[in-house]
């Protein structure tokens, strides 16, 4: 029995037993290696090593440690009032802030279950104290909550950028803003179209003008924290990495010195919560890269290529067939397993295509990113159910809106790439 087989097959066998993916990815590579016999067992070990052995990867641990420093100096709080002050009089005004304010903060977590854990929390419970249907709230949080691997900084798109030499980081990061503005305004749309149906009304007025402008400015270290990382890898002041270095050290200025809440005694608790996060990340990342090197040294993405270049698709039919087959894929495995496995396999053939790899960049990541609220995989489903208490048959009950939202904005995407390359290409990144 082939490598190849025997790791396909016994991948999913683990998945279907409920193992975690990084495990059951890096099982199905030691059965491959043991039942096949072609290749000694130390690989497993060699290549998950070499895999996470990367100086890219060092701004992932860097970039969760800056969202925990950020949280930890009660930045969640700043941004709610921020968001709120402009949405929460309106109908459904809570759902409005709980938006704007995930959206926000994915430009500082770049995690969706932070995200979802973190001020997805707190808003749920606001929404279910003021009279919103606590499924609702949880499903509009975990929708909400995809915009974060996506609107920069993104740690899947940094691996992204790892197993696509066409694209650079920078240009995955300038590229996701407006795909994560877009999804924010479908959830609003939807947030708009339930809140009339349920009645969903807002709460007080809006706040006079020397109190929108005061919320305002206190916002506004936070919020600039996207943008000192774009801009300093545009002027070429830092690299990727470096800027993940930098995040961290502005975060630290914000939480103790700009908004005094956070306590040194309080960064033993962060450090920690930020290593055992990046131990997480990294561990999927190397088994994966042993999942990969199998499939590689076996051949299969050389022919899946072959096979799909002999197809003779037109480019728009090919990103037709990666949608569906992504969507499809996404239901079962994490968005950064996917990333490693996938990437290898498609990008070269998108690019033999015509198709921008930035645009398919895009498009890849949205895809996988989808699946993490799909069951029966989806991870912010079991983290939104846990924090919110709610069912999960009532939450996927109340996200059926929230998906038709996200296909459309999908197919916006897929068909209209100046929605992924105009910004990049405006601001000067390759």
């Amino acid at each position: 029995m082939s490598a190849s087989l025997v790791l396909v097959l016994s991948a999913c066998f683990f998945l279907a037993i409920g193992v975690p993916v990084a495990f059951a990815l890096g099982l199905a590579t030691a059965a491959a290696l043991v039942l096949a016999e072609n290749f000694p067992l130390m690989v497993l070990l060699k290549e998950t090593f070499t895999g996470m052995d990367s100086f890219p990867l060092m701004a992932v641990p860097f970039f969760i440690l800056a969202a925990e420093l950020m949280s930890g100096g009660s930045l969640t709080e700043v941004l709610l009032r921020f968001a709120g002050q402009f949405v929460g009089h309106k109908r459904g005004g809570l759902g409005y802030t709980n938006v704007v304010s995930l959206t926000f903060f994915s430009g500082i977590s770049g995690s969706a279950l932070a995200d979802a854990a973190g001020p997805g929390s707190m808003l749920i419970k606001m929404m279910d104290k003021a009279g919103y249907g606590r499924a609702y709230a949880a499903a509009l949080t975990a929708s909400t909550a995809i915009v974060g691997p996506i609107i920069p900084p993104s740690i899947i798109m940094i691996i992204y950028a790892l197993q696509d030499d066409a694209v650079s980081v920078g240009a995955l990061f300038a590229a996701g803003i407006m795909p994560g503005i877009l999804i924010a305004v479908a959830m609003c749309i939807v947030n708009f179209r339930v809140s009339r149906q349920r009645n969903y009304r807002g709460e007080g007025t809006m706040p006079p003008l020397a109190e929108i402008l005061a919320t305002t400015w206190r916002a506004i270290p936070a919020i600039l924290l996207p943008v000192v990382i774009l801009g300093g890898m545009r002027a070429g002041w830092f690299t990727p990495t470096e800027a993940s270095v930098v995040a961290v050290f502005y975060a630290l200025v914000c939480g103790k010195f700009v908004y005094r809440t956070l306590e040194w005694k309080a960064l033993p608790d962060i450090l920690a919560r930020s290593a055992l996060l990046s131990a997480s990340v990294l561990i999927i990342i190397g088994m994966s890269a042993s999942f990969a090197w199998i499939l590689t040294i076996e051949g299969i993405p050389q022919m899946l290529a072959q096979w799909l270049v002999g197809m003779n698709l037109s480019p728009w039919m090919f990103l037709l067939i990666v949608n569906v087959f992504l969507l499809l894929f996404g239901i079962f495995i994490e968005p950064l397993p996917g990333v490693m496995v996938l990437v290898p396999i498609l990008a070269p053939v998108a690019l033999k295509l015509g198709i921008d790899p930035v645009h398919f960049a895009m498009v890849v990541i949205v895809n996988l990113t989808l699946g993490m609220i799909t069951p029966p995989v989806g991870g912010l489903l079991f983290v939104t159910c846990n924090v919110s208490r709610v069912p999960m048959a009532q939450l996927v009950r109340e996200l059926v809106p929230f998906l038709w939202a996200h296909g459309a904005v999908l197919v916006l995407l897929t068909f209209m790439p100046m929605l992924s390359t105009w910004l990049p290409r405006t601001l000067g990144f390759k």
